[in-house]
């Protein structure tokens, strides 16, 4: 016969996996942590809506940002499960590091737009306009795929930009736009129809030089590779590309 005195610890012992088990009602829930390139805010924020309402206890936690920071904090350890770039080169240095989970794939395009304020102050009319002396210019740091493409349009132009900022994603360039802090950008079209009323976008010939490819790809040592998978799936299939295309994403 037990002792009193070992009863309650014999008890306590048998019921512990059932209150773990009760208790983890709670801490059931899965995090699927996106880290996508800040010009797909706006397309990711639907997907991820999508992705919740069809995975019963899944939250997409989206981080957004310049590609380049991403990708270094990925390499860094960051705990992503999805990376999703503006531009091929910034996939190549996460393949380079073998950090990837899967082949990336390419899932959407996307072109450069001049944005200025709603009255655009500066008479911004074309690409020519931005390297005037007396335009306050914002662009993405070259680092950044938005400003890698506005080096390519303006190299193909003959032409040399001289920002007043540059800065680590491109809605960071919008808010310097919107904000009066500048008299004109170059961001995606995307962003520019986003923006809505807030900005004034202006289309220019030179644009076709630097069409951005965005790849995509599971990160290798995901704790959820499966539903990671599974997102990935959403954005290539038909419903994910048409949210893309709405959002005015050319096809891959």
């Amino acid at each position: 016969m037990l002792s009193r005195r070992l009863l309650p610890a014999l008890v306590l012992a048998l019921l512990a996996p059932v209150l773990v088990a009760c208790g983890g009602d709670d801490d059931g829930d899965t995090t699927l942590t996106v880290y996508a390139a800040a010009s797909l805010k706006k397309t990711f924020e639907q997907l991820k809506a999508d992705f919740e309402e069809t995975h019963d206890g899944v939250t997409v936690e989206l981080v957004l940002g310049g590609s380049s920071d991403l990708v270094s904090q990925i390499q860094g350890g960051a705990g992503a499960d999805v990376f999703a770039s503006a531009d091929t080169a910034n996939m190549d240095k996460l393949v380079g590091s073998d950090d990837q989970g899967q082949d990336p794939q390419d899932f959407a395009t996307n072109t450069l737009e001049i944005a200025t304020p709603p009255d655009n102050p500066a008479g911004v009319a074309t690409l020519q306009d931005l390297a005037g002396p007396d335009v306050d210019l914002v662009l993405c740091a070259p680092e950044v795929p938005c400003g890698a493409a506005a080096q390519k349009v303006a190299d193909a132009a003959g032409l040399t930009f001289d920002p007043v900022s540059e800065e680590q994603s491109v809605t960071d360039v919008l808010g310097k736009i919107t904000s009066g802090q500048a008299d004109a950008g170059l961001v995606y079209v995307t962003d520019v129809l986003a923006a809505g009323d807030t900005v004034k976008g202006i289309e220019f010939p030179e644009s076709s030089s630097a069409v951005n490819t965005y790849p995509i790809t599971t990160v290798k040592g995901s704790d959820h590779a499966d539903l990671a998978g599974e997102f990935v799936d959403l954005v290539l299939s038909d419903k994910g590309q048409k949210v893309l295309a709405d959002a005015g994403f050319g096809a891959p």
